[in-house]
């Protein structure tokens, strides 16, 4: 099959990512796949180096009349099959050249939040799709009560990790901590992020100033985005020599498997984060907000405690609740892992993605 995926969003996250792992993984398996991402987007230069033909376009409305020629232009020189949208502007394009052209269109939601009321949904999600794939279950009923798509026209398929490039090598989660200047007895929590108003890293860095008290509980947050305003928030409240920043990591598996405890404190937006999973799949106990598809990763007692949003007090409780019970710990972690290896591996998901592409095809 020959597919086409649309990206509007400019930015490198977790959406973009699993756009780059999907498209990987459909080549390996005989499809062939073209990009068209919007200009300057940090997706071209990334998916270019793995091999792929990308187009630049002009997404936003004042450009659409080209983008939308181009669009003509690419789906019948590549012989394109199926379009694949991700963000708003691009399904809204997308989607008009799909149905002008006769191809197939599926519509991948990445967030949980709420989609538009009225005539916006019922056309991205209703008329400009045949199947809508989400990255988590809770918004489904949504999407269907608000587009009128049928419940048999939606289905949820998290990102799934590429188990085989998890790889730590002996010595290299130590290496980690040394970094840091962490004693072998301190306690390490962690999250990992692009860091953004939603992820909950206020809460994060208000629980370390809850338990500063206990000295031998150290944090870190991976990632990059806005750090120097939480650099500068952790700075305004004395917590420079409880809390670490690493910036951005090309390789952040050696610190996620240096940590006690991963967190993920979401206030919105989420669907399943591949942090989490990947960190599940490294046996870390969790300490997650039921934000989207977190709580379908993090199972309250069975893979790590849920915590409400906006709420750093029950964090620092949990924190002190699993720092105590070690053995606890560790069947959390098991527990994740299995999760993982049962329902969110990329061989997963790219079983379930082709199964949805060859049932809209035989629409």
């Amino acid at each position: 099959m020959n597919i086409l995926h649309l990206e509007a969003s400019p930015g490198w996250g977790g959406q973009e990512i699993r756009i780059l792992r999907e498209a990987e993984g459909m080549r390996k398996r005989g499809h062939e796949v073209i990009l068209g991402v919007m200009r300057g987007g940090a997706l071209i230069v990334r998916a270019r180096e793995a091999g792929f033909v990308v187009y630049e376009l002009n997404f936003r409305h004042s450009g659409w009349f080209i983008c939308l020629l181009q669009l003509f232009f690419i789906l019948f020189r590549h012989r394109i099959e199926l379009i694949n949208t991700h963000s708003s502007l691009d399904s809204w394009i997308g989607g008009i050249a799909a149905r002008l052209t006769g191809r197939s269109i599926v519509r991948t939601r990445h967030l949980s939040t709420a989609i538009k009321q009225g005539l916006n949904s019922r056309l991205v999600y209703g008329k400009l799709a045949d199947f809508v794939v989400t990255t988590c279950s809770s918004i489904i009923p949504m999407i269907c009560k608000q587009s009128g798509k049928s419940e048999e026209k939606c289905r949820s398929i998290a990102t799934g990790v590429d188990s085989e490039k998890i790889v730590v090598k002996t010595g290299e989660a130590e290496a980690f901590r040394k970094t840091l200047g962490l004693s072998p007895d301190d306690f390490l929590i962690g999250t990992a992020c692009f860091m953004r108003s939603w992820k909950g890293i206020d809460d994060f860095l208000k629980a370390a100033d809850l338990l500063r008290a206990h000295s031998k509980i150290k944090w870190v947050i991976i990632g990059g985005g806005h750090a120097e305003t939480y650099i500068k928030r952790a700075q305004e409240m004395k917590l420079e020599n409880i809390v670490y920043f690493t910036g951005h990591l090309d390789n952040p598996f050696p610190a996620l498997k240096a940590l006690d405890i991963f967190t993920l404190l979401s206030t919105a937006n989420e669907g399943v984060s591949q942090a989490i999973l990947q960190a599940a799949f490294l046996r870390k106990p969790l300490v997650a907000t039921p934000i989207g598809g977190l709580c379908e990763v993090c199972i309250d007692g069975i893979t790590g405690l849920q915590v409400a949003p906006f709420s750093p007090d029950q964090v620092a409780k949990a924190i002190l609740h699993l720092k105590d019970q070690r053995l606890f710990c560790e069947q959390l972690g098991n527990n994740g892992y299995k999760l993982v290896e049962e329902k969110f591996t990329l061989s997963s998901m790219l079983d379930q993605m082709e199964e949805v592409y060859r049932l809209v095809s035989l629409a």
